[in-house]
């Protein structure tokens, strides 16, 4: 069975996309094996791989000189357990979704002549990728124009759209039903390991601030840190809305489905998996980011009708309650931009990122025998 190496940084963003990829490789008979960092325990036990490979890895922060050499030489180490472990594992071909955990097993395949490709799930590319994008033989990206400032990259890019996991393609096809004036109004709440404290300390004061019959209408959903479900718990019982607060939702895409608005975050997972879905979204981008990768993010969204983005310093209990209240009162405000949401959705884009794989891996001049395992796999599939 021909293997491929996934390497994605630790976090959700990353490992969601490498996830849905391995499932497409899986259903045309590929194997896969993950590359990662030790921040994935949170996510990678049922990731989908034959094996999963921690490699040393360290993230650039500020231009102290020490902590500069320190984290090139933590890389420099993960780059020689990534030669190390393609030695072994002799894959078809590597692919990076992102993050400095990317960086040693991708320059070691390219070291080694190994096909590569990296997958940009922002809207601008961030590090490491931009370090990594000379050097890979391709490049596939989210969204539209990532790289129109980089001819010489964009040569060699390809929109794929982000790949969003199974449970979002499952949901995908639920229409959005919009609020009536007497129904309930189902908010969904989110902010990821960055952002669920805002929003325990702006959305249930805003909650407070809405019009009494808005309060009996509304039923929250809200992911929340451990250390903030007693008091967010606290301001819904007060306010007498009925109210679902946990740490973790397992199953977040169908309360996505399931809901009428959104207030999150904007990472890359997040705007992908609301686009597929196709619901509205007031979305708040994480500040002061080097890349600005979330604003970007969300731009895309709000550019479409799909979305309305607020700048952190603008995200008031008041301006969210003032928010709220007009969506409320403009149910085919809402239709329309659940629709316009859905239009920048590609639930498709796993098998896209999948077909883009066996042609790098099939048609670049290093492939060795192995690559010809994957073509061979990818021309059988039609018989």
């Amino acid at each position: 069975m021909p293997l491929v190496l996934l390497a994605a940084g630790g976090t959700g963003g990353h490992l969601f996309p490498a996830e849905a990829l391995a499932e497409a490789l899986g259903r045309r008979g590929v194997s896969v094996a993950l590359a990662t960092d030790a921040r994935a325990e949170r996510y990678g036990r049922a990731f989908p791989a034959r094996d999963i490979h921690v490699i040393t890895s360290a993230t650039v922060r500020g231009r102290n000189p020490l902590s500069l050499a320190r984290t090139a030489g933590l890389l420099g180490i993960g780059t020689v357990q990534g030669l190390r472990l393609l030695a072994r594992m002799r894959p078809s071909a590597v692919v990076g979704f992102g993050g400095y955990p990317t960086i040693p097993p991708v320059l070691a395949a390219t070291l080694r002549g190994i096909p590569t490709l990296i997958h940009e799930q922002n809207a601008v590319m961030g590090r490491a990728n931009r370090f990594l994008a000379p050097r890979v033989d391709a490049i596939a990206t989210s969204f539209v124009g990532v790289l129109d400032r980089a001819p010489k990259l964009g040569a060699k890019a390809t929109r794929t759209g982000n790949p969003v996991r199974p449970a979002v393609v499952a949901v995908s096809t639920i229409p959005y039903a919009a609020p009536d004036g007497a129904g309930a109004l189902k908010l969904v709440v989110f902010g990821g390991s960055q952002g669920a404290r805002i929003m325990a300390d702006i959305v249930p004061a805003a909650v407070e601030r809405l019009p009494r019959d808005l309060q009996a209408r509304l039923a929250v959903v809200q992911q929340a840190r451990e250390e903030d479900l007693a008091r967010v718990t606290e301001v819904y019982a007060r306010a007498g809305v009925a109210a679902e607060v946990a740490p973790f939702f397992p199953d977040l895409p169908a309360r996505i489905a399931a809901g009428h608005v959104v207030v999150a975050r904007s990472g890359a997972s997040t705007v992908a998996e609301l686009a597929a879905i196709g619901r509205p979204a007031i979305l708040v981008p994480l500040p002061h980011a080097l890349d600005q990768d979330q604003s970007a993010n969300a731009g895309v969204l709000a550019s479409a009708g799909g979305a309305m983005r607020l700048e952190q310093k603008d995200f008031t209990s008041d301006r969210l309650a003032a928010e709220i209240t007009a969506l409320a009162s403009a149910p085919q405000k809402l239709v329309a931009m659940a629709a316009a949401a859905r239009s920048q959705g590609a639930t498709d884009a796993a098998e896209q990122l999948a077909d883009l794989l066996l042609r790098v891996a099939a048609t670049n001049s290093r492939a060795d025998k192995s690559a010809g395992g994957l073509r061979g796999e990818k021309e059988g599939e039609g018989r």
